[in-house]
Order: structure tokens, then C-alpha cells, then sequence
């Protein structure tokens, strides 16, 4: 396996992951950074809306082994893969359902702890029109991680959503916000 993407913390720690054709993973030193500021939040369930590899919420089962995760993309590849890396890790705590994200939001947007959103940088307005269906529904409390490029506009937010940080590292940005 030829991937530059692993597990960084956790009961799988250094594990390299399977990553989809055409795949932009999240840079390890920016997943470092990233858990890092979210400390140890200890989510029970977990979507990772737009899962390409499924690193994000890989990452989560290996940090906390009570955590159920949903993995949802519209790609087959990236579906594939995800399937592949938890064969790989030998993982049955989680679902993965292949669809678009902002469609799913009806049936997991209200129940999750924690929301990674991480669309196609070539497609800004996806997390846009994500953030703007899930914040009515999404409970009180909720977490979400939009990772964005650096150089993104954030546009006006619903009013239910606070950004609590908003930090940049190299291309990445990740927006945490929660609703209030």
C-alpha cells in the first residue's frame, strides 16, 4: 500500500490507510493539529459526511473504542475504500452508507455528536448548502469540523452556529463550530 495517509493516535497508531484515486487527504501534521485542539471529547456517535478514505473517522475509532461512526460518500471508490480500510483494521463499529452527504442529513444530521464535513475543495458552495440544511436540525451542543482552504471566504452562518476555532495549517482550515 502506497499511502502517505496513517492513524495517529490510538490502538492504531501508525496504521497507513488505503486512499481512493484522485484523493486530497488531510495532511497528518494538520490531523495532529486538529485532534490536538479538540482534545479529549469523547463523541459517542460520529459522521464523517464526506469520507473519501475514511481517515477522519478511522481516526476516532482509534482514539475511542465506544464510538460508532458513520461513513457516508456519493463516490464508489471512495466507498471501496473505506470498506478496505476497516477490513484492514478489522472494524464492525460503524456504518457506511454510500450517498451525498446533504441528502443523509434527514436521517443522521440530529442524532451525532460530531460532524466532519470535508467536501471537494473544487466545490465550495457543497459545505455551504451542508452547513445550512444540518444547523436547524442538528442538536444543541453538536460539533462540527468544516475543513476549508486556507484562502475560503466563510460566508454568514445560520444564527444557531458559533465558530469556536478557526485555524489554518498549510492549505487546510478547519472551521469547529457548535450550536448553540
Amino acid at each position: 500500500m502506497d499511502s502517505n495517509l496513517q492513524i495517529i493516535s490510538g490502538k492504531w497508531r501508525g496504521k497507513k490507510l488505503h486512499l481512493p484515486p484522485n484523493a486530497r487527504p488531510t495532511q497528518n501534521k494538520a490531523r495532529i493539529a486538529l485532534f490536538n485542539m479538540l482534545g479529549n471529547i469523547t463523541p459517542k456517535i460520529v459522521w464523517d459526511a464526506f469520507a473519501g478514505s475514511g481517515g477522519f473517522g478511522l481516526e476516532w475509532l482509534s482514539r475511542t473504542p465506544h464510538t460508532n461512526v458513520i461513513f457516508t460518500d456519493i463516490n464508489t471508490e471512495s466507498i471501496k475504500t473505506i470498506q478496505k480500510n476497516l477490513s484492514l483494521l478489522n472494524e464492525t463499529n460503524s456504518q457506511i452508507i454510500q450517498t451525498d452527504a446533504i441528502s443523509a442529513i434527514p436521517k443522521f444530521g440530529s442524532n451525532t455528536d460530531l460532524i466532519f464535513i470535508d467536501p471537494p475543495y473544487t466545490d465550495v458552495n457543497l459545505g455551504v448548502r451542508f452547513i445550512k440544511k444540518i444547523a436547524p436540525i442538528a442538536k444543541t451542543g453538536v460539533i462540527i469540523i468544516w475543513e476549508i482552504e486556507k484562502n475560503f471566504k466563510i460566508p454568514v452562518l445560520p444564527e444557531n452556529l458559533k465558530i469556536i476555532k478557526d485555524k489554518s495549517y498549510g492549505r487546510a482550515r478547519f472551521l469547529i463550530l457548535t450550536k448553540i
